[in-house]
């Protein structure tokens, strides 16, 4: 076996934190390199210029945020980031908890728990809780990823028809019956621009899908109104405009009131950002072969997010389909993904003055189509036809971020989900009751079919099930244990031994194939044991493995009276009192 090197070892715990762009220049890098990465770089750009200025917009925020967002944090991203290909900057997925927050505690609220978010980032990267991405069930993903997108979807309804509404409600019932208040307020001129700038991305997605079709439908857009002087809304009309000057960094005013009614939105940003910025990253993997480093990935989401926060940006991580697309333009390393926020800011300096022809119309039909991306249909059909404690998961998250709150859908998510996730570990435990001659072979060992006679998942102590006992005597009873013994089945330990209609003069546990144990767990062994003294019975615990073994020592459970701890049955056997042997 090839061992790693004492120098390797050492150096693992800070490797894990060593961003690729390093590991890019100690590898090589070149100028055929360099030219792919500006050619990505360039093509990403085009497809983020409209996109985070609409992104910004559905957000509650002016665009300008949405492109300073790419450009700072998509740079740090890119910079500091664990994965060679990842493109960051604002994604569908924030829209709801950003528009809440500014509407709730203003713009420097939303800042604040940018900030918070970061810090959360970082500390979570340096805790290595990268790896944890796996225990996220998907039905807790797709569950508030489709909700999200049925509030972008219902959030742009106002712009794509034109409507003239003095407030858009947070709430999603009461949006729906202000927009069905204000239907008679569509502009047809409006509803035409935005049907046919949602007709050009779909036709230019399914025959060219290598341009940029957000960008072709926006442009071809606002050339349309420019050029016929239509009165419909325009980035210049209700915003004034973009400010070519990203400005100075700027801290907010913290106090510890502020910082304590923010916490849950900086928490949600947090987890949003982790969670997409992994999958995003996986994604890459995925369509590269390579690997990225997750923890680092993390701690570079966090610096972007203090960027961001200081130049009064808005959230960020990283997003799936510019990572794809720069992926599938060629990219070679993160250079791309800083060329890429170079460019747009090249694209803000000198083309502020055009976005003030950009309608509005044309920005909500980009928004339709992220929306409808981001519902994944398929796959939320596909999760439908799952068990159903998964289908309930599923249900409840997408239910509770539609209806209630991002941050309320994701904890009664993962709440959910890891309750049903206990509830299958502890039907998946055997306690289950055996022979003296099936417990072991000839040898004195476990036998591969040992056999269980008797499966009680669900003891019945009235049934009238007779108990088999071939080779068990009288006075002896031998109980198999299979499974994690935690505490979501720890009970049902003592629940089966009381079945047992009285109590024997010897008791044998068999552990081996119990891998794994807790301080519940532990504490109904304790109580067992406990149990077993007051009735005159002896315990046996027979094949303990090393995690079991060491919980059980540590609490000082092995060192009961009564009890006895052996290497396997056999020997246990060899020790039941004369009487009942």
């Amino acid at each position: 076996m090839h061992h790693a090197p004492a120098s390797a070892k050492k150096n693992s715990g800070w490797t894990l934190f060593l961003p690729k762009l390093v590991t890019v220049f100690r590898e090589g890098y070149g100028l055929a390199d360099l030219r792919q990465d500006a050619i990505s770089g360039l093509t990403v750009a085009v497809v983020a210029l409209p996109l985070s200025m609409a992104l910004a917009i559905a957000s509650g925020a002016s665009p300008d945020k949405g492109l300073i967002t790419a450009i700072i944090a998509g740079f740090f991203i890119s910079a500091f980031g664990g994965s060679r290909f990842q493109i960051g900057g604002p994604t569908g997925a924030f829209v709801v908890v950003v528009f809440n927050v500014i509407a709730q505690y203003g713009y420097d609220g939303l800042i604040i728990a940018t900030l918070m978010a970061g810090v959360m980032l970082i500390i979570a990267g340096l805790a290595r809780f990268g790896t944890w991405i796996k225990y996220i069930p998907e039905p807790v993903v797709t569950g508030f990823t489709s909700g999200i997108a049925v509030i972008i979807f219902t959030s742009q309804i106002k712009d794509l028809f034109g409507l003239q509404m003095a407030e858009m409600p947070a709430e999603f019932i009461a949006k729906i019956e202000a927009l069905w208040q204000a239907r008679a307020t569509l502009d047809p001129v409006n509803l035409a621009i935005a049907l046919g700038a949602l007709a050009i991305i779909i036709l230019a997605r399914r025959t060219a899908p290598k341009l940029p079709s957000f960008l072709i439908a926006v442009t071809i857009a606002s050339i349309i109104v420019a050029a016929g002087n239509l009165p419909i809304d325009t980035i210049g009309s209700r915003f004034g405009g973009i400010s070519a000057n990203i400005g100075l960094p700027h801290l907010p005013t913290f106090t510890t009131a502020r910082i304590m009614e923010l916490m849950p939105s900086a928490f949600t940003i947090a987890f949003l950002a982790g969670i997409e910025s992994l999958l995003s990253a996986m994604v890459a993997d995925g369509m590269t072969g390579r690997r990225h480093r997750s923890n680092c990935e993390l701690v570079a989401q966090g610096l972007a997010n203090l960027a961001s926060g200081v130049f009064g940006g808005l959230p960020a991580t990283g997003a799936i389909a510019r990572t794809a697309t720069n992926i599938r333009s060629g990219a070679k390393s993160p250079i791309s993904g800083i060329l890429h926020a170079v460019f747009l800011l090249i694209f803000m300096l000198v083309l502020a003055p055009l976005a003030d022809y950009i309608p509005l119309a044309a920005l909500a039909a980009v928004l339709m189509v992220v929306a409808w991306n981001m519902s994944e249909i398929d796959r939320f059909a596909r999760l439908l036809h799952g068990p159903i404690g998964d289908r309930l998961v599923l249900i409840v998250t997408f239910g509770l971020t539609v209806m209630v709150d991002l941050t309320v859908a994701i904890q009664a998510g993962v709440v959910l989900a890891a309750i049903l996730f206990m509830h299958r570990m502890s039907e998946s435990v055997i306690i289950s009751q055996t022979t003296a001659n099936d417990a072991i072979d000839d040898d004195g060992a476990r036998s591969p079919s040992a056999g269980v006679l008797i499966r009680q998942d669900q003891p019945d102590a009235s049934s009238d099930q007779p108990i088999a006992r071939d080779g068990i005597p009288d006075n002896l009873e031998i109980y198999r244990l299979s499974g994690p013994l935690f505490f979501g089945v720890a009970n049902r330990l003592t629940d089966v031994i009381d079945s047992v209609a009285g109590y024997p003069r010897d008791f044998i546990l068999c552990m081996d194939d119990v891998p794994m144990i807790d301080a519940s767990g532990a504490s109904r062994i304790e109580h067992f044991i406990s149990t077993c003294n007051r009735h005159g019975t002896r315990l046996f615990l027979v094949g303990l493995r090393p995690q079991p073994q060491k919980v059980l020592a540590g609490m000082g459970i092995l060192d009961r009276s009564g009890l006895y701890v052996e290497i396997d049955i056999a020997a246990a056997l060899q020790k039941v009192t004369p009487s009942a042997a």
